[in-house]
């Protein structure tokens, strides 16, 4: 038996291997596992409330009178609503169905590099907000990508909004502290 045969069978050549394993791999064995299933989870999660809510108030609430939750400051009011959020822009619905799918577009692209878990659950709820609201945007009517968004929730002088419109906020709230601490998407700390 020669030399490198030998040396297969012995634990340093075993833990050499996994070495080159762990170098072909690269940057990803040292940040850990990438979090594209916390996303995704994170996303579905975020869909399925916001369309739940929204069929459950178009069903039970539409064309009815407000319902109080906490008195006047924070009632259940069904409005469509054509524009971006708190009603601006409602002759461009079709820029904002671009937009949509846009960050969509971006968030797909992130998910290949993506190893933090708090940019995961940020990027999820973005997702997950953008597809509500584009769900109601191709399937809601007008249709063609114009249908009005389904708005509920109607605190005392603030705008009507849904739980899609919370996820984006939140996601979009967690992803400017993240990127003041100086978290990277793929994990990495600046320490600016």
């Amino acid at each position: 038996m020669t030399e490198a045969e030998q040396a297969i069978g012995t634990p340093e050549a075993g833990k050499a291997e996994e070495g080159a394993v762990a170098g072909a791999d690269g940057a990803e064995a040292g940040r850990g596992r990438r979090r594209i299933g916390v996303l995704l989870a994170v996303a579905a999660f975020a869909y399925l409330l916001d369309l739940g809510s929204k069929l459950l108030v178009v069903a039970k609430l539409e064309h009815h009178d407000a319902i109080e939750v906490i008195g006047t400051w924070l009632q259940f009011e069904v409005i469509r609503n054509r524009g971006a959020a708190f009603g601006f822009g409602e002759a461009y619905t079709i820029v904002f169905t671009v937009i949509a799918t846009s960050v969509i577009v971006v968030i797909a692209r992130l998910a290949r590099k993506l190893y933090s878990l708090p940019w995961a659950m940020a990027l999820g709820l973005l997702l997950g907000g953008a597809f509500g609201n584009l769900t109601d945007r191709i399937f809601r009517a007008p249709g063609g990508l114009q249908g009005a968004v389904v708005d509920f929730i109607a605190p005392a002088h603030f705008a009507v909004f849904n739980l899609a419109d919370s996820a984006i906020v939140c996601g979009g709230f967690l992803i400017v502290i993240l990127s003041f601490r100086g978290v990277d998407p793929d994990g990495t700390v600046h320490k600016d």
